[in-house]
Formats: C-alpha cells, structure tokens, sequence
C-alpha cells in the first residue's frame, strides 16, 4: 500500500512541474506542489521507520522461527487449528514449543460447511498463536474460478478465466472478483493463488483447462483487472506459473518448454508486464526450459528466479515454489530434502509442500544453515520478506 501511495505522489509532483509553466505559476499551483512534495516526503520518512522496526524485529528472531516462515504447508481438518510437531523436532533438541509455518494452504477438505464454520476455524489459527506467542500465519487458497474453486460452496460462483474473458467486460471482472476478495477477507484468508498469467497455447491448453485468460491482450486486461479488485480489498494475489506450463500435468510428469529463446522470451512477457501491477507474489513451476537452464525444474533454478524475475524483471514481492511434492520434481531426480536447498539456493521466498508436517524439510534447511553462510544469508533474506508481507498486510503487529 506504501508503495501504491509514494507511486501516486511522485505521479503528482511530475504532474505539477510538467503542467505549470514557470513564468505562468500561480500562487495556489506553487503551494499544491509543495504540499505534493511534503507529502511525498512524509511517505518516505513512513516507510524508513517501519524498516527500522522489521529489521529489529527480524533481528530478535530465532533461527527456527526465520525458517519457519519459509514454509507454506498444507493443514489437518476444517474445526480446529493445532500443531502437530514441535521446534525439537527441526533443530533436534527436547524444545517442545510448537511449530507452526508461515503459511498454510487450505484444499477443499479444510473448507467449513458454513461460512461461520470457516471463520471459527481461521480464528482456532489466530487464538492458538496468541496463546503460545507463535508469528501468526497467512492463509491462503486457491479460488482461480471455475473448477479451481476450493469456496465454491461458501462464496458466490466464480466462472474459470476464460468464460470470465468471453463473458464479462474488464469492468464486470472487476466487479466479480472484488465481490469474491470481499468475502474471501470475511472467511479469514489473506491471499488467493491467482490469477493464472499464462497465455493459452496449443501446448498448454489441455492442462490448463480454461484456466487462461486467452491470448496475450486478454490475459493482461483481465489480469489486471483480477490483481486489483483483490488487492484493493485486502486479499494479496499470487500470479503463476511462471515461466508456463505444458500439456504434462507436473503432478503426474515434468513438464519440458521446448521453445527456442525466442519464443520462451515471447510467452513470458504476461508475467513481465503484468509486475508492474505489483501483484503480491509469483508461483514458480515446475517446468524446464529447453533454451534457459534446460536441466533444472524452474523452481529450483537460480537463473528463473533470481536472473530472470529477480533482477531482470525487477519483481520485489514473494517468490513461492509449486508443490514440491509434487511428481514432477520427486520423480525425476529432485526428491523434496535435495528440493528445499536448491529452492532457497534459486532464490525462493516461501517453499509449499502439500503435507500437514514440515519439520523435517525444515530440518535439512536448519542443518545447512550451521555450516554454510551463504546459505544462511539466502534463508534470512526469504525470511526477512516475508516478515515484511506480514507487516505491510497487517499480520504483524511489531
């Protein structure tokens, strides 16, 4: 949000000096500007303090609990809210204080039968962190709309990208996914997997199955479209799967681009253009790139996440892995304990892993960390960012 404000108030000044001709400038015109500027000021002053803080926080906090933000896992019922591991079981010690991740991914067997139901079980999650003085995790699902729809029997039926794209006008899209970000916020989650910002192709259209918005044009419209109508009611998007898929569903198969450099380049600029709408995070897939890197899965390659989204890219937000459970990586010479360290090596923010319990992934990042300090310095690094999504968002109350 501070960013969208200081955004806006450098929009303002460049506004005032473009329009007002010096020997021209009225009285009222020089005030506006130095008001615009003051304000500008003030934001930047803002933003250097909360720094401040989280870098204090951040600095206050365990080792066990920095690793433990890295971590998206999947969660045990839909009532209420316990840890089933502990810190001992990560750094090996008797320390019995419960572990819990940064994040928790909800599947259709964690959805309440009511919406009151749902809220209950959120506010298990908020109730058992208070009572142990845990960081509060963000809650997160995936409503991309048509059979993607993990709320489909709480919130209003979401049409899937492409009926929304034929269907609705960028405006009526708006309108659709602000009314699903209003009542996702009221069911207690914090973040939704979506939109899908690929690009529909005849080697992806079976897997993604109405999951794309279309072509190019279509997909930035109404992606930005999307992005903005949950991001302005407080639900954070996550836009995937950069850099794209295959007909080879990853969860059954590796998915290989076999595109030139080209054309690679060509099918990424969605994702490319659409960052400039400051979605709050990207999805890696599992794919591997014929032209770029074509011997590590994307979500483990440095060159896709740090070379490329990174640096090239200019993307500041969180960068999350698939699943990497997931038979495209386990299957294929990447099992999930080699996995977690060439996905922190590659730069990732947040690991997802599809099962109730991560103590032992998180124990092989833990292990690594005492010996090797660039290692360490890439988990406080995703560590640290995703403390700061916390506290941009609300979560974190330093």
């Amino acid at each position: 949000m501070l960013r969208k404000i200081q955004i806006f108030t450098l929009f303002s000044v460049l506004s005032f000096l473009f329009l007002s001709c010096t020997d021209k400038q009225t009285k009222k015109e020089i005030e506006n500007h130095k008001r615009a500027f003051e304000f500008h000021q003030y934001v930047v002053q803002i933003q250097k303090e909360n720094d401040t803080k989280i870098q204090n926080y951040f600095e206050k906090l365990t080792l066990e609990q920095k690793i433990s933000q890295i971590f998206i896992e999947n969660l045990e019922g839909c009532t209420k809210f316990r840890s089933y591991e502990t810190v001992g079981k990560m750094n090996g010690t008797k320390d019995d204080t419960p572990l819990i991740a940064g994040g928790y991914l909800f599947f259709s067997y964690n959805i309440a039968q009511t919406p009151e139901k749902q809220k209950e079980f959120a506010q298990s999650i908020q109730d058992y962190c208070d009572e142990y003085d845990l960081i509060y995790p963000f809650l997160c699902v995936d409503q991309e709309g048509g059979w993607v729809s993990r709320l489909k029997t709480l919130n209003d039926k979401l049409p899937s990208n492409k009926e929304v794209a034929e269907s609705y006008s960028t405006e009526q899209a708006y309108q659709l996914y602000q009314k699903q970000a209003i009542q996702m916020k009221n069911l207690g989650f914090h973040m939704n997997l979506a939109p899908v910002m690929e690009t529909e192709t005849s080697d992806n259209c079976d897997f993604l199955d109405g999951r794309s918005y279309g072509d190019y044009q279509k997909v930035i419209d109404y992606g930005r479209a999307c992005i903005n109508a949950y991001q302005n009611n407080n639900i954070s998007t996550v836009i995937k799967h950069f850099p794209g898929n295959t007909n080879t569903d990853p969860h059954s198969g590796l998915p290989e681009i076999t595109l030139s450099k080209e054309d690679l380049e060509k099918s990424i600029m969605s994702f490319k253009n659409i960052i400039h709408y400051n979605p709050t995070a990207v999805l890696m897939s599992h794919a591997r790139t014929l032209a770029i890197d074509k011997e590590t899965p994307a979500c483990l390659s440095r060159t896709w996440v740090t070379d490329i989204l990174r640096n090239e890219f200019g993307f500041e937000g969180l960068i999350i892995s698939d699943d990497i459970l997931m038979a495209a990586l386990a299957e294929n010479g990447f099992p999930p304990q080699k996995a977690v360290i060439m996905a922190i090596e590659a730069g990732v923010d947040c690991i997802m892993i599809s099962q109730k319990r991560f103590a032992s992934s998180a124990k092989i990042l833990y292990d690594k960390a005492q010996t090797d300090t660039k290692f360490l310095d890439l988990l406080q690094k995703a560590s640290y960012r995703v403390i700061k999504y916390k506290f941009d968002n609300g979560l974190l109350k330093i």
